[in-house]
């Protein structure tokens, strides 16, 4: 917190926005007026590297369809004015595919491991400004952390890839339960030739009830190349699909015609601007009290 922002004493708050990451505030913050900004779909990292990778959570929540334009300022705002990469977190990227609103947190570290579970003061602030338009997804849902999506699979190749890399966030249906057979038909491709081959550079799934999220990192110059070259690849991606037919299918089957249908659309992504890794971390001040999520 800066010394020209407001400050009331510390409370606990009401749980006020389904994303955890919105809503861990200990000190509320006077909400600023938000300035017209311009998000991007596609930032290079600062941290890009042939071997280092974020830890990611994957929060999924329910969204008011069209208020992309709502959302993205806000944290767009915050990114820009704070310093999230002090309490760990190094890149964020906000989409939305039908009604769903998905969230992807990049740390520099799990924090399970670190410790470092501080929450910036300004997120009760962001829950109060995006509550009106992002909600609950999973019917059990009690507290914020009931968004944060179940990870349950993750690939990497061996040795150094290209940092020149982009990601493919995919969203499907899910047969609730499926998570160890969906795995399984990942893992026999993911151990063949098959991911060489398509510049495949990390893969990561995640469940919220019956969404299943498909996190793809692709060597960009490879996935442009198999885009324009799909037909050779046309034999291995049938046999993946079919495999995955009992479990996985179209998030709205109804308007879906081809795989590209399946993919979310990025409406804010930040990364960190002043930070790679091997930096130092800060010395956080007393007053930035801990809180359950960032």
């Amino acid at each position: 917190m800066t010394q020209t922002e407001h400050q009331t004493t510390p409370s606990t708050p009401t749980p006020r926005s389904a994303d955890p990451a919105a809503d861990a505030a200990t000190t509320p913050v006077e909400y600023p007026p938000l300035a017209p900004m311009t998000t991007t779909a596609a930032t290079p990292a600062s941290w890009a590297s042939a071997t280092w990778r974020p830890f990611r959570n994957v929060i999924v929540c329910r969204m008011v369809p069209g208020s992309e334009d709502k959302v993205g300022p806000v944290f767009a705002y915050y990114d820009q004015t704070t310093r999230p990469q002090d309490l760990g977190v190094v890149g964020r990227v906000l989409l939305s595919y039908e009604d769903l609103y998905l969230h992807v947190i990049e740390r520099k570290q799990d924090p399970a491991v670190s410790g470092q579970r501080r929450g910036l003061p300004a997120f009760q602030a962001i829950a109060e400004a995006i509550e009106p338009y992002v909600t609950p997804y999973a019917s059990y849902w009690e507290n914020p952390s009931h968004s944060v999506a179940k990870h349950f699979y993750s690939w990497l190749p061996e040795g150094e890839v290209s940092p020149d890399r982009e990601m493919t966030v995919i969203v499907q249906r899910m047969k609730p339960g499926t998570e160890e057979e969906i795995a399984r038909v990942f893992a026999e491709s993911d151990a063949g030739g098959l991911p060489t081959e398509t510049g495949v550079t990390g893969r990561w799934l995640y469940s919220m009830e019956d969404v299943f999220v498909h996190l793809l990192e692709q060597d960009r110059t490879k996935a442009a190349a198999v885009r324009q070259n799909h037909e050779s690849m046309r034999p291995a991606f049938a046999k993946v699909m079919a495999d995955l037919a009992p479990y996985v299918s179209p998030y709205r089957p109804e308007t879906w015609q081809t795989p590209r249908d399946s993919v979310a659309t990025v409406f804010h992504r930040w990364t960190a601007p002043d930070w790679k890794p091997g930096d130092p971390e800060p010395v956080l001040a007393q007053e930035e009290a801990p809180s359950s999520w960032t």
